[in-house]
């Protein structure tokens, strides 16, 4: 995270140090943890009627970042049809699609260099 200074000429950015001096790491919470979170968030905006302040309620009750439990929550809602966006689903079948075809790219070369290869051992008119 960057903050930027829109008071000097150009633009002035300065990385978030945590407390210690050192950039603070990315955590990674638990799929329980998420599931949960995001079902109170539902069940609050459900009992109260109104979105506003159920993700930063729930956030502070579960030690949560609020903007990483409002991606969560966002998430939850394309995944369930409430919101346009790619699902998880579609995320991972693309990963996976993208992965496969890297491996083909990369088979279909060495089978190119090796037939050439070969064609060249096979045919004594072309140079080694």
């Amino acid at each position: 995270m960057r903050l930027r200074c829109w008071t000097t000429p150009g633009i002035l950015e300065a990385p978030v140090l945590g407390e210690d001096g050192v950039m603070p790491e990315a955590k990674r919470y638990p799929r329980e943890l998420r599931d949960r979170a995001v079902r109170m968030v539902f069940e609050v905006r459900g009992q109260s009627g109104q979105e506003k302040g159920a993700i930063a309620r729930v956030a502070a009750q579960l030690g949560v970042g609020r903007e990483t439990l409002r991606t969560w929550v966002q998430q939850a809602e394309v995944d369930s049809g409430k919101r346009p966006g790619t699902t998880t689903s579609d995320v991972q079948k693309i990963a996976e699609l993208e992965r496969e075809n890297r491996e083909l790219r990369r088979a279909n070369e060495i089978l190119k260099a090796a037939s050439a290869y070969f064609a060249r051992e096979l045919d004594p008119r072309l140079p080694r």
